[in-house]
């Protein structure tokens, strides 16, 4: 586990505020040999008091991950009891004393940190759930690094939608939207009604398209031990992604 911490800070350097973690466990091993509570005390150690550490804890409803029929049949996300669908580390850091939750029903983040308030505490007032409301538009207004553990990028980096809500109607790919009603309960157990919008992109989306338009000294992708890693600034992956949708290049593809 040691070495394991030296190569993400390593990585990471120590210039950032939040550090959010996408991961996939199961996908570390047999390179890490602890256990998943390990890796969560490692990560809150790599931050420190004065950082932020972030994780997904997205949920989209049954099996077949459709959010807006879950939700029709079940309309209430609980941020106490929902659980997050991103692995088993994102759903021990939501248990975790002191983590804050932010209330969305699909796209919800938990943070731990001086940052962790301001992260999550507006989320609700997002009406796509990834604009500058959001967890993401937070970290997008601070030093992020974006880190992957036992995942390629294209495979979870969920900032990608951060550009596509900041640009609106600028976005040069055309949607749909779908939308489900939902009652919200905050850690309190208070109810806040709030409706649920996805914006369905014409296209298929292939987040690999972003190798190509942000710089390869600006995102690092390395495999530890055979294990599959990343790191990316959160801002370039947003300006990237705008600089070249100005140019009709976007991660959908016709």
């Amino acid at each position: 586990m040691d070495e394991l911490e030296r190569e993400i800070s390593r990585r990471v350097g120590s210039d950032f505020d939040i550090l959010m973690v996408h991961s996939a466990f199961d996908r570390m091993t047999p390179m890490f040999r602890g256990s998943v509570s390990d890796l969560k005390k490692m990560l809150i150690g790599v931050c420190g008091p004065d950082r932020t550490l972030a994780m997904p804890a997205f949920f989209f409803g049954g099996s077949d991950y459709d959010a807006v029929h879950y939700y029709r049949q079940k309309p209430v996300f609980d941020s106490r009891k929902t659980p997050s669908q991103m692995g088993l580390l994102s759903e021990l850091f939501r248990r975790h004393k002191g983590v804050s939750r932010s209330l969305h029903p699909t796209h919800s983040v938990c943070a731990l940190g001086p940052l962790a308030e301001e992260l999550t505490g507006r989320h609700h007032l997002d009406p796509y759930g990834c604009g500058q409301d959001s967890p993401f538009g937070v970290m997008d207004s601070h030093r992020t690094i974006i880190v992957g553990l036992g995942l390629p990028y294209f495979r979870c980096l969920t900032h990608v939608h951060y550009a596509e809500q900041f640009m609106g109607n600028e976005f040069p790919v055309s949607y749909r939207e779908e939308a489900a009603p939902v009652v919200l309960k905050d850690e309190k157990g208070n109810s806040l009604d709030y409706v649920l919008r996805l914006k369905v992109f014409e296209g298929q989306r292939k987040i690999e398209r972003l190798g190509r338009f942000i710089p390869e000294d600006e995102m690092i992708i390395w495999q530890f031990h055979g294990v599959p890693m990343f790191a990316v600034s959160a801002r370039n992956v947003t300006r990237a992604l705008i600089l070249n949708a100005k140019k009709g290049r976007t991660i959908y593809s016709a």
